[in-house]
């Protein structure tokens, strides 16, 4: 019987098949990549604001401690943000006829809420509370990044789920003193380790198998 197809088809055929499999990985690894990166994420990429609200000037420079605005942080899930009476403190004192904060003498004038775009946002399936966290000794600067160093808020990491059980599976690599939690420059020890794990018995901080269940974050 004659030969139907050319003797080069074999090779034809193989390098097709391994190709296809080259082309899907590196298809699969950009998609990863992509999902990664700030444009997917959004981190490091600094959010318009209605008013451009410096953390470095006022946690850093100025020493205003993370509560004063975010008050109900250690008791409550959402950390709070400020009435524009909390910002008029302050500026109806000083830099009264800056116009770059017209819009919160405007919203203070008229008991219109300024409209802040969230930076630091979770999906609705996912539950957070803040209070446990800063309790057992979770630093602001741990999940907000350097804030301290940030003259407009970015967001300074994914919240994938990956990063978050990197620290509850490791919470002796980020635990610090309570007394430290809002400390916007806060850098960890040399012995960081040493102590994150005296720490977890302080705080009596549960178990990474407690803490890593599902059933923590999504209720």
């Amino acid at each position: 019987m004659a030969q139907i197809f050319h003797r080069s088809t074999n090779t034809i055929s193989k390098v097709s098949i391994y190709g296809a499999v080259f082309i899907i990985c590196g298809v699969s690894y950009a998609l990863y990549k992509i999902e990664e990166s700030p444009w997917y994420t959004e981190a490091n990429e600094a959010r318009e604001q209605p008013v451009p609200f410096s953390h470095k000037h006022h946690a850093s420079e100025l020493g205003i401690d993370c509560r004063y605005c975010h008050t109900s942080v250690e008791r409550s899930a959402f950390a709070g943000l400020p009435p524009t009476a909390t910002c008029m403190t302050c500026h109806s004192q000083i830099w009264v006829n800056a116009p770059m904060l017209e819009p919160v003498r405007s919203s203070f004038q008229t008991d219109r809420a300024l409209g802040w775009t969230r930076v630091n946002a979770l999906p609705e399936f996912v539950y957070f509370n803040h209070s446990i966290h800063v309790n057992k000794g979770v630093g602001c600067t741990t999940c907000h990044g350097p804030v301290g160093d940030m003259p407009i808020t970015w967001r300074a990491n994914t919240l994938y789920m990956g990063w978050c059980l990197d620290c509850h599976r490791h919470p002796e690599l980020y635990l610090r003193p309570r007394a430290h939690v809002f400390d916007a420059l806060y850098t960890p020890p040399p012995k960081q380790v040493e102590l994150g794990r005296k720490l977890i018995k302080e705080y009596k901080v549960k178990a990474a198998a407690e803490i890593t269940s599902c059933y923590t974050c999504h209720r």
